[in-house]
């Protein structure tokens, strides 16, 4: 006699490829990250796994700082106070809030998406 829970099993979809932290999600994770407070790229690689973010390729970070910095989203300086290896302290620019706070509204718009169940606009609702 077939088992049931093992057709069921076979009938279930297969998962997609794992979600992964890169592109613009990234960079505004990273801007989010600097809003309140300035950090070297090993401690944003440290908030970021601490948030339960998906996973990140590290040197993808550090590529995704020097493309902030490069449109002037944020600032470095190297921190040289410590004893060791100087260290890049990235820092929010003006710039970098006004950017963070449009995607922040983007973001918004993005979570009503996918709030079950969905609102429906007034147009659709039957009269």
């Amino acid at each position: 006699m077939p088992d049931p829970k093992a057709e069921a099993d076979s009938e279930a979809p297969e998962p997609g490829p794992a979600p992964r932290l890169h592109g613009d999600l990234l960079a505004t994770s990273l801007l989010g990250l600097l809003r309140d407070w300035n950090a070297h790229g090993y401690q944003l690689v440290q908030r970021l796994t601490d948030a339960g973010l998906p996973p990140f390729d590290v040197g993808t970070i550090y590529r995704t700082l020097r493309r902030l910095e490069k449109a002037g989203l944020v600032s470095s300086l190297w921190d040289t106070s410590q004893a060791g290896p100087a260290k890049r302290t990235y820092t929010l620019t003006a710039a970098g809030q006004l950017f963070l706070g449009n995607w922040a509204d983007i973001l918004q718009r993005y979570q009503a998406l996918f709030q079950w169940p969905q609102p429906r606009a007034k147009d659709d609702r039957k009269q």
